[in-house]
Formats: C-alpha cells, structure tokens, sequence
C-alpha cells in the first residue's frame, strides 16, 4: 500500500492546524495585552512573535506539502478552487509578512496608545483568520467557479 499521499495529507492538514490555531489563542491574549504592565507585556507581545513565527513556518509545510499533492494526484493547476485557494495564499502570505511585525514594534514605543495597538492588532488577526478559513474552505468543499 502506497502511503506517500496519506502521509503528505497529514501533513498537509497539521501544517493548517499550526498555521491557524496559535491565532485563537492570541484573542483572548489580546485583553491582558491591553492592560498589562511593561514586564507582562513583552512576555504577550513575544506570544504574538512566535505565533507569527509558528504560522510562517507551517506555512512553508504547508506549501511544499500542497505542490506534492497537486502533482501526485495530477491535478491540474487550473482548476478553480485551486487558483483562487492560490491567489489568497499569496495575499495571506503578504499579509502575514506586512500586517503583525511592525505593529507589535510599535509597542516598544513609550508614546504609542497601547488601546490603539491592541486594537489594531486584534483587526488583524480577525482578517488572517478570514483568509486562512476561507482558503480552508476552497480545500475542503473544492468548489467549481468556473470551466
């Protein structure tokens, strides 16, 4: 018995997991960020690098399992659910790139509303999510938007 695509969907699956479940956490970390003193608050603040970092990580898993798939099971690069699962992998990676280092930077300056930074980056979470689920979606339902 083959076992190379059960293995490759595995970890095409944990790597999702990773990519998405450490941004739940983050939520709640969110109201204790907001009111946390200066010691607390690096210790949040490096919860969120290393969610970041975890979800970048399982991200390059999460690719290079996602080509294996595509190849060995000859699917062809032009099916709809695929490029549009694509197209919003990209704007999530860019994203992911662009939307939380620098706004947790900005907390070791002493002059910036630590409200304002909570908020933002609670946005933020919500819109990767957004993305990660909807790009979820596409995986499992593979709808047909086009011919």
């Amino acid at each position: 018995m083959n076992l190379t695509y059960p293995f490759l969907l595995y970890l095409h699956i944990f790597s999702v997991i990773l990519s998405v479940g450490p941004f739940f956490i983050l939520l709640p970390l969110l109201k204790k960020l907001r009111v946390a003193g200066p010691g607390h608050e690096e210790a949040y603040l490096d919860t969120f690098k290393a969610a970041v970092r975890l979800a970048k990580h399982a991200g390059h898993i999460l690719v290079v399992t996602g080509v294996l798939l595509v190849w060995i099971t000859k699917r062809s690069w032009t099916t709809s659910w695929l490029l549009t699962t694509i197209v919003i992998l990209i704007c999530s990676l860019y994203f992911l790139a662009r939307a939380f280092s620098p706004t947790i930077r900005r907390f070791k300056d002493p002059e910036e509303q630590r409200a304002e930074l909570t908020s933002k980056l609670k946005r933020t979470i919500w819109i990767y999510l957004a993305l990660m689920l909807s790009m979820l979606w596409f995986m499992v339902a593979k709808p047909q938007l086009w011919t």
